[in-house]
């Protein structure tokens, strides 16, 4: 009579195991999933990680190390979510005044009548911040652009470049034809050129005269150089249009709302910096 067949012992394993679990291909590297979660950029993270602040299931996260759904991570001991944000993150259209700065200087808490910057003031979300999508200089302002998603902001810092957007541009005096015909020639003191599509008076009173300059790819810094160089005298710079996005009247300044759904797709549909012309 043959003998019973022994029945095979699974392989034992440890009650916990150490350091990233080999997960499905899902995993994503460390660095890149904080950035998306908005709590710090790539860079930072990575220097997190090179000073032992963040750990995978108990262990000490090194570079490159790839993270899943079902990995624990911690910084400085304290549990990182870092689940996909709904839809991609938050983004929000703000109204930035002149001079208004997107965060607080250092050490402004300290004083009773310092007033938030722009970014303090949106909604927060534990661990979350916010990343400004090319931020206007502070003295001017205008139409301000802001993400809660890093890898978000990243890619539309990217496509900013093919963007078309027009700027309101304050000078004092009126304009001579050959000063606007210089300005939609575009070339700023590096001999780089913008590509401007127009350039056209939009009223004022007094001394001070208004401008509006359609532009591709340019930021605020650039157009009032632009403008400089032909001999403006320059006052103010707003940003009005940001590709589809429209600074819309009724949003007052230093005032904020959030993006729909469909005007988020429709930003980042636009096409890549490298398909546009000039």
């Amino acid at each position: 009579m043959r003998a019973p067949a022994r029945a095979r012992r699974a392989p034992s394993r440890s009650a916990k195991a150490s350091g990233p679990r080999p997960g499905p291909a899902a995993a994503e590297r460390l660095q890149k999933l904080i950035a998306r979660a908005g709590l710090a950029s790539r860079r930072e993270a990575e220097a997190w990680i090179s000073a032992g602040r963040l750990t995978i299931n108990g262990s000490a996260a090194t570079l490159g190390a790839r993270v899943g759904p079902r990995d624990e991570v911690r910084l400085d001991g304290r549990v990182v979510r870092l689940g996909a944000l709904p839809g991609g993150g938050r983004v929000f259209l703000c109204h930035r005044s002149a001079g208004e700065p997107l965060r607080a200087p250092a050490g402004a808490a300290l004083a009773p009548e310092a007033r938030p910057g722009l970014i303090e003031r949106l909604p927060r979300r534990a661990g979350r911040r916010f990343i400004s999508v090319s931020p206007m200089p502070r003295v001017d302002g205008g139409l301000e652009l802001l993400t809660s998603d890093g890898a978000l902001a990243l890619r539309l810092q990217r496509g900013a470049h093919a963007l078309l957007s027009a700027f309101s541009v304050r000078v004092r005096g009126v304009l001579a034809e050959e000063q606007c015909a210089a300005i939609r020639g575009g070339e700023l003191d590096s001999g780089a050129r913008l590509a401007v599509e127009a350039c056209t008076a939009a009223g004022g009173e007094a001394a001070n005269r208004w401008y509006t300059l359609r532009v591709r790819g340019a930021s605020g810094k650039e157009v009032r150089q632009l403008f400089e160089r032909h001999g403006a005298l320059v006052s103010r710079v707003l940003r009005t249009h940001f590709g589809p996005l429209t600074l819309e009247r009724s949003l007052g300044r230093g005032r904020c709302r959030e993006l729909s759904a469909a005007e988020l797709a429709a930003l980042e549909a636009q096409p890549p910096a490298g398909s546009s012309s000039g």
